[in-house]
């Protein structure tokens, strides 16, 4: 049985880690790029807290030595189901089986100015990017004279509510205090803001009302602004404008608004749902197609009962469906009867500064804040971490930032020239 596996996040990796030395399967990953990455530690990349190699790596390492699973660097151009075969931007694949798990990329709901002037938040690129022009903007606002011109490039405006959009807020306002006036004594007399902007009526609006509080009152105190019920309509010259007509003057507009599954070509119109998202049974085979499965974020499924409108688009959902897929696999091969796929909410969690954060579990449904909930935070992104070696230097790096109330991993390190990318589109 030869298994193609598009894309190598959480969904993906999974379902090649489950069938590791499966006997009469063959697995290839494709994905456009080199290296698997931890989505929920990008902001501390991003925050220069971590280095982009604590918290990725290679797949080509990780596969050596394992003969069932091979890895292919390329982007996805076409499938053509008729001939069991898929066309990269670099070659062909046959299958037997068909996987996407290429996730969802940032979604700008149409705004082409917020798109083309924002700083995304999804990719291992984005923090970078995100991590050089924050820097590069602290130096230009230590040489800056016009004091309205010095405010917009010390002003941050997030947008966006969730996880990503909490914890980026968090981190800033701990820099503020704990860094920026020490590290840029040219600042220290000009005002700097933090605003953390949502179109809903709370933040972490998928968790509980307690956690929306604590979350609420705790970026309070660290000086952040919440606009709540405030929704971005368009981001031009330096200014972000928003729907009840106020404004907000920067150059720092974070992303962390919205995210969208992908459409490719070849998978015809009706097999998508909602969001992009390709639509599937309980076994995530893909409606009205043979031998293509979709996991994770990129599709949707709506044969759990707990979840008639579909799984949220969260790591847990990704990898237990990588693992269930895996079984059928095998079972497949046994002629045994497939296993329908159930999500197991295990909770939700965010962290929002240092000693900060909140924890919701639902079975027991229980309730923590505080240091005990950034406990749990810490371990639980700790042993998620796809290696031992990414673990050890997540958590030296960690340690060095608790006791010491800083890092040293603010350098700008960019590029001469532009790297040309294997393809804009892929998994």
């Amino acid at each position: 049985m030869e298994i193609v596996i598009i894309g190598g996040g959480f969904a993906g990796l999974n379902l090649a880690k489950e069938l590791l030395n499966q006997k009469n399967i063959n697995v290839t990953l494709v994905d456009k790029n080199n290296y698997n990455f931890f989505p929920p530690l990008i902001y501390q990349v991003a925050t220069a807290f971590l280095e982009p190699s604590s918290i990725s790596y290679p797949f080509r390492k990780f596969f050596a030595g394992k003969k069932n699973l091979k890895f292919r660097l390329g982007s996805l151009r076409q499938v053509v189901p008729a001939e069991k075969k898929i066309i990269l931007n670099n070659g062909e694949l046959k299958y037997d089986h068909l996987v996407f798990a290429t996730g969802a990329e940032t979604s700008y709901f149409g705004m082409e100015n917020v798109k083309k002037n924002a700083i995304p938040m999804k990719t291992l690129n984005d923090a970078i990017v995100m991590r050089n022009t924050l820097l590069k903007n602290l130096e230009k606002a230590a040489i800056c004279k016009d004091i309205r011109e010095r405010r917009k490039l010390l002003t941050i405006v997030v947008a966006g509510g969730g996880p990503t959009g909490v914890e980026v807020s968090g981190m800033f306002a701990e820099m503020r205090r704990n860094i920026f006036l020490k590290e840029y004594p040219e600042l220290a007399t000009t005002a700097s803001n933090i605003y953390l902007v949502d179109g809903g009526p709370a933040l972490l609006a998928p968790m509980s009302e307690d956690s929306q509080k604590d979350t609420l009152k705790a970026l309070t105190d660290l000086g952040v602004v919440v606009k709540l019920n405030t929704r971005v309509v368009d981001y031009v010259d330096d200014t972000v404008f928003f729907a009840n007509g106020e404004t907000i003057q920067t150059k720092n507009l974070i992303w962390a608004a919205g995210v969208s599954a992908k459409l490719f070509d070849g998978i015809p119109t009706e097999s998508y749902g909602r969001g992009k998202r390709m639509a599937t049974d309980a076994f995530n085979k893909v409606n009205g197609l043979d031998n293509i499965y979709a996991i994770g974020d990129t599709c949707i499924q709506t044969t759990d009962k707990d979840f008639p409108q579909g799984h949220p688009q969260v790591a847990q959902v990704a990898i237990q469906q990588g693992i269930n897929l895996a079984n059928n696999f095998k079972l497949k091969l046994e002629n045994k009867p497939l296993i329908p796929f159930k999500y197991n909410d295990k909770g939700s969690m965010a962290i929002i500064g240092k000693n900060k954060a909140v924890v919701d579990l639902p079975k027991p449904k229980m309730h923590f804040k505080g240091f005990f909930a950034w406990v749990i935070w810490l371990f639980i992104h700790l042993i998620s971490l796809i290696t031992y070696r990414n673990r050890i230097k997540t958590f030296f790096n960690w340690m060095i930032a608790y006791f010491a109330k800083d890092q040293s991993l603010r350098m700008i390190i960019r590029p001469d020239k532009k790297v040309k990318p294997i393809s804009e589109s892929g998994s």
